[in-house]
């Protein structure tokens, strides 16, 4: 994507800055943003906290509070995901590393060698027509 369709998708689409999108973030900051995405997706699809209770088994507060920037446990976050149908995501957090060709090839069990000639035979050369 060029500078000018970065600019366009960050300021219009996501409706941020693009300087925003440039700084690093901290932990806190990360958890705002994902929760009030969280809450966005979960709106949108028209479940209540109470619905995603009732599928996870957390509690209304402790989802509250991570829409609201808050921490939570790693695994009641993945709870979550699955009830939003988001679990799928999940491969996005860390690439895995086994996908990758480069991989299958630092684990090669023998080195790479040069394909070679075949040897011709020792013995004198003989023509064609004179065997």
């Amino acid at each position: 994507m060029d500078k000018v369709g970065y600019l366009y998708y960050n300021i219009y689409v996501k409706g941020q800055s693009w300087l925003f999108n440039m700084i690093k973030r901290n932990s806190s900051e990360y958890l705002k943003m994902l929760g009030s995405r969280i809450k966005q997706y979960r709106v949108k699809i028209g479940l209540s906290q109470s619905d995603i209770e009732s599928k996870t088994g957390l509690s209304v507060r402790t989802i509250s509070r991570f829409e609201q920037g808050a921490s939570i446990q790693f695994e009641a976050f993945i709870k979550i995901l699955i009830a939003l149908n988001l679990s799928e995501n999940l491969n996005l957090l860390v690439e895995d590393q086994t996908d990758r060709p480069s991989y299958y090839l630092l684990k090669s069990p023998s080195p790479n060698t040069r394909a070679r000639k075949k040897a011709f035979k020792t013995g004198e050369f003989v023509w064609g027509e004179d065997k």
